[in-house]
């Protein structure tokens, strides 16, 4: 039994320390999608399914809320965050080719077609980015025009 407590114990003193080294936080100043936007010209009611969907991790740019200022939660998010990005950054699509944005744009499709995004994990605690049919008809089909363009 006197190692379980040990073990706990040092559970604990790992857990206290990593509250007080955390990840960066991914948060831009100014208007960090205005490129895309002005590019793409999506509709009001798509840059709303984009702004509650996609740009916390898609973006330099997150909403962060109260919990992500605990850890092993912030490292998670971090992590998250930094992989979403990875796949695709809103914020830097002036920086993408034509034909990279065209690959961007063909991979929203097949992940939101296939219910991948957003993520489970997000929409568990993000309930406006849970979308409805018709924001999924109204992203997909603003998507597949906006590809014609690459």
């Amino acid at each position: 039994m006197k190692i379980v407590k040990k073990i706990a114990i040092a559970l604990l003193v790992v857990l206290v320390g990593m509250q007080f080294f955390r990840p960066e936080k991914n948060q831009a100043e100014g208007d960090y999608v205005a490129a895309f936007v002005a590019e793409t010209q999506p509709s009001p009611e798509v840059q709303g399914i984009l702004k509650s969907a996609c740009y916390d991790c898609h973006s330099a740019n997150t909403n962060y809320p109260w919990y992500s200022n605990v850890a092993p939660i912030s490292y998670w998010l971090a992590d998250h965050i930094e992989e979403g990005k990875e796949h695709l950054d809103f914020s830097d699509w002036a920086n993408y080719t034509d034909k990279k944005k065209d690959h961007k744009l063909e991979e929203l499709v097949e992940e939101v077609k296939e219910g991948e995004m957003p993520l489970n994990e997000y929409t568990w605690t993000h309930a406006d980015a849970r979308l409805t049919q018709e924001q999924i008809t109204a992203l997909l089909t603003w998507a597949q025009e906006t590809r014609k363009k690459y």
